[in-house]
Parts: C-alpha cells; structure tokens; sequence
C-alpha cells in the first residue's frame, strides 16, 4: 500500500470541451495507469460490459457491465490500472444544459444534486439496449459535420437520455411538477453551488421565499434529513476530496469552505466522520496497486 500523494500529487483539472459537450464511444478501452481527474463536466459513463474497477471520491465500484455512472461537477475519479471497458463517455457541462428543455430540469437536478445516491444505476438487458440506441443516435450526431442548430439537436437528445436515466429509479420521477419537489430540486441547486460560502439554512430558505421550518419540512419528506444535514454533506464530501486527493493544509482546506478557523473545521470533520481530518487524511487516504 502507498500514500496517495505519491501515487498522484494532484489530480488532473479537466480539459476545457468545445460547446461543453462531448460524446465518445469506447471499445474495449484499457486503463495502463490510472489518471486521477477532477470532473468539471458532469458525465455519464454508459457501460456495456469489462472488468476493473472505478474509484469515485471515497467509494470503489466493481465495473460489471449493463450499467450507468454518474458523475457529478467537482468529484474526483480514476479507473483502477487494468481496469477495461466497452461503452460511451458523454460530458456535458452547465452552459450547454441551458439549451435543453426546461421541462428536464427536474431530472438532472435530482440525479445529479443528490449524486452519491445515483453514483451506479444497474439495467435490465431490455434498458440497457434501448439506452444503447440513444447514445449511438447521439454519438452519430455529434461526430457528423456541423450545421446551425446542431447544439439544439444534441441537447433534445441530452434531454431524453437524462428523463430515461430518472426513469431507473421511480422513486426519481414520482411528483415532478409537485410545487413542494419543485422547492426541494431548487434548494439542491443552490446547495450544490452555494455550499462551499453558505452554510446557513436561512439563508437558503429565503432565496426560495419560503420559511427555514418549511424548508425544513420539505426536505424531511423527500430524504428524511433536514436541510442543515443536506449541507453538511455537502461539504464533508468536498472535505473528504481535499483530504484524499490534495496535500493542502487541513487549515487550507478549513479556510476555502468558509470556516473561521481548523480547529472549528476538525470539530466539524470529526463530528460527522469520528476521524479527524488528519486521522483520516492518514489512515483512508491509501489505495493498493
């Protein structure tokens, strides 16, 4: 076992995409060495079959084929050396999703602003066969020429590829255009941009123009969690991220999400983790080869 810091000092920053998106397919790809790298693109692993392994933050998921991977802005991954796989790797950044359909929001808001509990998303043969046709559609389209209003294209075949993929879970689609799951998709949203500066439930509550105990109220009935645990996780995750796969300073890293000093952030830390920071920087923060 080695320390990940000499395995790989930082992880790579993402290469900027023409027009925020990108589609390729994969035929048997194989991972000679691992490439740590730090999404700025949210993406959508689609697989067919392999074997290996891919690293996502803190969890490790065996590659079994007949399969979807979501990947969120700001998490890190790798595949694990020797890792191959068949399938398609669409990305797709923020400013490109405005392009879609309003009417999609919802999907991407749910599946990606909760990513940790949609990171793996098993299929039967029939689903992944029907997933199969709309990335092949869509690759076909993103690899022809370009024309005027290709972008529009792609992001009505986005669209429908995203309301299939929530379509996995019922527990995803199930009261979309209810105003209270309309409340809560919003608050993810924010969270999700805002956590690092804004910790305060208030806050949040009085972007959405509603009560702190309503917003409360809101996120109890879809998680059974309130909105200040919501939060938290949210930047135990990023704490978690820095800790693993940075050599920052632990008041570095306590400074760049918004706490006054380390010793507030490794209550934090320890609170939700029972490790300090330093603890867990040195006893997790191992990967074998």
């Amino acid at each position: 076992m080695k320390a990940i810091e000499t395995l790989f000092p930082q992880p790579s920053i993402e290469k900027e995409i023409k027009d925020s998106f990108s589609i390729y397919r994969r035929d048997d790809h194989f991972i000679p060495n691992p490439e740590m790298l730090r999404v700025t693109y949210n993406r959508i692993l689609l697989i067919s079959h392999g074997h290996g392994t891919i690293h996502i933050d803190d969890k490790d998921f065996a590659i079994s084929g007949n399969e979807i991977f979501l990947l969120g802005k700001g998490q890190v991954f790798f595949f694990e050396k020797s890792s191959v796989w068949s399938g398609y790797e669409l990305c797709f950044g923020d400013c490109f999703w405005e392009k879609t359909p309003a009417s999609a929001n919802n999907c991407k808001a749910v599946l990606f602003n909760t990513i940790s509990r949609n990171q793996n998303l098993p299929t039967t043969s029939r689903q992944f066969q029907e997933f199969s046709t709309l990335f092949e559609t869509l690759f076909l389209e993103f690899s022809g020429e370009d024309y005027m209003n290709k972008p529009d294209a792609l992001a009505a075949y986005l669209k429908i590829i995203m309301i299939k993929t929530g379509n996995l879970n019922r527990s995803l689609t199930e009261a979309f255009d209810d105003f209270d799951n309309q409340l809560y998709n919003q608050f993810l949203d924010l969270v999700s941009r805002q956590y690092q500066q804004v910790h305060d439930v208030s806050a949040y509550a009085k972007q959405l123009n509603i009560s702190a105990r309503k917003l409360s109220e809101i996120c109890r009935q879809h998680t059974g969690k309130g909105p200040k645990d919501i939060i938290n996780n949210e930047l135990i995750s990023e704490a978690k991220r820095a800790l693993q796969f940075t050599t920052k300073p632990v008041k570095e890293i306590a400074f760049g999400l918004d706490f006054s000093t380390a010793e507030q952030f490794s209550h934090f830390f320890k609170k939700y983790t029972r490790f300090s920071p330093r603890q867990y920087r040195s006893d997790f923060v191992k990967i074998g080869m």
